[in-house]
């Protein structure tokens, strides 16, 4: 709601302009719309079973490892294994723990990357859809109520020259 307020009050700061009276605004909340559009119910259902392959052989080197260290501090109640055994074996599972840790960081950057890979093409849809509904119903502003950023501009508003011949650059 905060958002939807702080669209409101931008928008009220354009109106109390004369020359910005004649401006078109409108708002779109694309977080309803991601929801709505099956391709990205279908994308998220591909991440989601990406991220739980990830998971399953993530859970499995930790209960592997998890194994190990009991068999070890076994071995190491009942005698069977010297100091110098010991301390080889710890080493070796200290390696497991970081190819373990590591795989968690990859898996990570692997799904973010396939996210963005399937949702990319989708907002960049949407995009387009904002982009041409602003330029053929002759809006000057649409703003994201999901977020409260300016997804279209109509360049003919752009004050940035005006700006920078103030700055004199």
């Amino acid at each position: 709601m905060k958002k939807f307020y702080s669209i409101l009050l931008v928008a009220a700061l354009f109106f109390t302009s004369g020359e910005l009276l004649s401006q078109k605004f409108g708002y779109v909340d694309t977080a309803n719309l991601l929801a709505q559009i099956p391709d990205v119910k279908e994308a998220n259902s591909n991440i989601e079973t990406f991220t739980a392959q990830f998971q399953k052989k993530g859970q499995d080197m930790i209960k592997a490892l998890q194994a190990k260290y009991v068999e070890l501090e076994q071995k190491q109640k009942t005698g069977s294994i010297s100091p110098q055994q010991l301390e080889q074996e710890a080493q070796i599972l200290k390696q497991e723990e970081a190819a373990i840790i590591k795989f968690e960081q990859d898996s990570q950057q692997k799904i973010l990357k396939k996210q963005d890979d399937l949702m990319t093409p989708l907002r960049e849809k949407i995009q387009k859809a904002i982009s041409d509904v602003a330029t053929e119903n002759g809006y000057d502003y649409i703003f994201d109520l999901s977020t409260g950023v300016v997804l279209y501009a109509d360049e003919g508003t752009d004050v940035s020259p005006l700006v920078k011949s103030k700055l004199n650059l």
